[in-house]
C-alpha cells in the first residue's frame, strides 16, 4: 500500500464511526485534553499496573474530585497506558489543581501512589491539546457505553496549514452528506511536542464498526468525492501532511475515573476490585460484570 493510500485509509477509517449514540451539543465539548502516556516496564503491565492506577482511582473517588480521566491500554504499537484527562478551560484546570493542593491528607495519599506507580513504568510524557470544532463532525458521542478509542495523529508540514484546513473542509463536508452518522473530535497540540500535530479522535462500542467502516463507510465516501474529488484530495494530502500515525485503545474502567452518571448507565466503568463506585465517598457500591 502506498503511503497516501494508507493516509487516505487512515482517515477514513479514524473519522467515521457506525451506530454510535447521539453526539452532544459542541458546547459541552471539553476544551482542554490532557493526555499522560505510560511505558510500563516488561512484566509489569496489565494486573500489577492496574492495581498502582487503581489507588489514584480510590484516592480521588474519597475526595469526591470534579476532576475525571478515562484509562486505556494499547491494542497497536508500544505496549502503554494512556490517559485523556479533561477540563472546560484552562482556568478551571488550575482551579482544580488548587482545590486539590488544599486536601493535605489526599496530597499525602497521592504522593504515596505515585512512589508505587513509578516501580511499573520507565518513563512517561504527557501533552495538552485544544479542541478544534471547526475541524470536529457531530463531537463527542455519549462515551459511557464505549469500549474503544481510534486516534489518529497528523502532523502538518510547516506553511502548508492552508491545505490542511482545506483538506479538513474536504473530509468534513462529503462525509456530512455521504456519511451522516459519522462523527470526530479534532484537538490541536498546544504543549508537550511538535507544532502543527492534531488528533483525530472517534470512541467505539464494538471493534465490529470498523469492519463496517471498511466495507461500506470508505467507499460512500469515494463515491461522494468522484474522480476530481479524490485528485484534489490527493494532492492536498500530499501537500499538507508531513506524517500520521493510528492507533487503537481500549478502554480500561480499573483505572478510569468518570463521572458518577457514567457508573449509574450500567456499562463497563468500576473501581477496583470489580465493584461500581458512585465517585462520592462512603457510597453503597455493588458488584457488576464489564
Amino acid at each position: 500500500m502506498t503511503n497516501l493510500a494508507h493516509i487516505m485509509l487512515g482517515l477514513c477509517v479514524a473519522v467515521a464511526a457506525s451506530g454510535v449514540a447521539a453526539a452532544q451539543d459542541a458546547a459541552s465539548i471539553p476544551k482542554v485534553l490532557q493526555i499522560t502516556g505510560e511505558y510500563t516496564k516488561p512484566g509489569k503491565a496489565h494486573a500489577l499496573h492496574d492495581k498502582t492506577e487503581g489507588a489514584f482511582v480510590q484516592a480521588m473517588s474519597r475526595a469526591n474530585s470534579p476532576v475525571h480521566w478515562i484509562g486505556m491500554i494499547s491494542l497497536s504499537g508500544q505496549k502503554r497506558a494512556l490517559f485523556f484527562t479533561w477540563y472546560d478551560s484552562f482556568e478551571a484546570w488550575e482551579q482544580s489543581d488548587a482545590a486539590l493542593g488544599k486536601k493535605a491528607a489526599l496530597t499525602a495519599e497521592l504522593s504515596r501512589d505515585y512512589i508505587a506507580d513509578g516501580e511499573m513504568v520507565y518513563t512517561e510524557d504527557q501533552s495538552v491539546f485544544v479542541y478544534q470544532d471547526e475541524m470536529s463532525l457531530h463531537p463527542a458521542a455519549d462515551l459511557a457505553p464505549m469500549r474503544y478509542m481510534d486516534i489518529a495523529t497528523y502532523h502538518v508540514r510547516p506553511g502548508h496549514e492552508r491545505e490542511w484546513i482545506e483538506l479538513v473542509r474536504m473530509v468534513r463536508e462529503t462525509y456530512e452528506k455521504a456519511v451522516p452518522e459519522a462523527q470526530w473530535s479534532t484537538y490541536r497540540q498546544l504543549y508537550g511536542g511538535e507544532g502543527d500535530t492534531y488528533l483525530v479522535l472517534t470512541a467505539r462500542k464494538s471493534l465490529a464498526e470498523i469492519d463496517r467502516v471498511l466495507k461500506d463507510n470508505n467507499p460512500r465516501f469515494a463515491a461522494a468525492l468522484g474522480e476530481d474529488g479524490l485528485k484534489t484530495f490527493s494532492e492536498l494530502t500530499a501537500a499538507s501532511i508531513a506524517s500520521s500515525e493510528h492507533q487503537l485503545f481500549a478502554f480500561n474502567p480499573v483505572t478510569s475515573y468518570v463521572p458518577s452518571e457514567w457508573i449509574k448507565s450500567g456499562n463497563i466503568w468500576k473501581r477496583p476490585g470489580g465493584s461500581v463506585s458512585s465517585g462520592k465517598p462512603g457510597a453503597e457500591e455493588k458488584k457488576t460484570e464489564p
